[in-house]
């Protein structure tokens, strides 16, 4: 019997980390909700690599569609390449990171706490360059994190902020999505099985293309970077709006899809969208919280939440996807843990 990957293991921690977090933030969460309130912002801008800068997609959408407040990614190289310093005075700054390490986010938080904005950090290490220069801190409460394909530091990068949401919007069912979240976590780890069942089947797949729309998009932009990292698949992920255009003439070369299937307010355009796809003979599988999904993960009662278990679900998914395959998810070739760019 192959032993359980780290990558697996740590995913199933998942639920752990949300409710530590819930508990062991709500403090620093208040404050912050309360300098929002005190000095609120005219706009955010997110700064991130990798999983980090998906979580930030999410991010984005949540900050947008809740606080009705406009969200842009900044490039970190503009400061640390090309030397630009921005002006980002009346700005909410959130930069994510795991290690805290990358010297370019580190930076641009500093830039931009020095020109007036309010920088927010949400890192892994508390002793980190990141957490020390930032204004705020969100821990993200996940321990270490050994695998090169984070899980749990990127579910804990969707979660940290949404308790300040809620309490920015007095949203009673974003709170009891929150509470209810670790429950929800536990009951997508039963999916497991059927997650592995799921991805025997594009054991032999070369290519694949992940659809969503909406708060699920930065999660499927974490797919198709887990898909690379872990399986080798040359995977991209479209927005489904996005892929009806150029993108639909791949369906030609008979390339798999997967689609993430929510249930908020994107869910009868992406099913509208799946089933023209269907028709039109795509080989289409769909994970989420849509009751007709493939594969339905938990639903949370809010859309921000929903994302979550949606995610961790897929990892499941991605790590036995590997395993079928013959490979190791702990040891992709040429890739570490820690990427410290400048």
């Amino acid at each position: 019997m192959t032993a359980d990957s780290l990558m697996l293991l740590e995913a199933r921690e998942a639920p752990q980390v949300i409710a530590r977090q819930l508990v062991e933030n709500a403090g620093v969460c208040a404050a912050l909700g309360a300098a929002i309130r005190e000095r609120p912002p005219a706009y955010a801008v997110t700064v991130a690599r990798g999983s980090s800068d998906h979580a930030c997609t999410v991010l984005k959408y949540a900050l947008e569609t809740e606080l009705r407040l406009p969200v842009a990614s900044l490039g970190p190289s503009v400061l640390t390449l090309y030397g630009a310093r921005l002006d980002l005075r009346g700005a909410l700054l959130i930069a994510v990171s795991q290690s805290g390490a990358s010297p370019d986010v580190v930076e641009n938080v500093r830039a931009a706490r020095e020109s007036g904005a309010l920088t927010v950090a949400l890192v892994n290490v508390e002793d980190s360059d990141l957490a020390h220069t930032a204004e705020f801190v969100l821990p993200l409460r996940c321990g270490e994190e050994r695998a090169v394909a984070a899980t749990k530091s990127y579910l804990a990068s969707l979660g940290a902020f949404l308790p300040v949401i809620a309490a920015l919007t007095d949203d009673a069912s974003l709170t009891a999505g929150l509470a209810g979240l670790p429950d929800a976590m536990t009951r997508a780890l039963a999916l497991e099985p059927q997650a592995s069942a799921l991805a025997e089947r594009y054991r032999f797949a070369e290519n694949l293309l992940v659809l969503a729309r909406g708060l699920h998009f930065g999660v499927a932009q974490e797919a198709a970077l887990k898909l690379k990292e872990t399986s080798g698949i040359h995977a991209e992920a479209y927005s489904a709006a996005e892929f009806a255009h150029g993108p639909r003439r791949l369906l030609a070369e008979g390339l798999p899809l997967l689609g993430f299937a929510p249930t908020d307010a994107a869910q009868e355009a992406c099913r509208t969208a799946y089933a023209d796809l269907r028709a039109a003979g795509a080989d289409l599988r769909t994970l989420g919280p849509a009751l007709d999904s493939t594969l339905t993960t938990p639903a949370t009662g809010h859309a921000l939440t929903d994302t979550l278990p949606s995610a961790l679900t897929f990892y499941l998914f991605a790590a036995h996807l590997a395993q079928h395959r013959g490979l190791n998810p702990d040891a992709p070739p040429g890739l570490s843990k820690v990427t410290r760019t400048r």
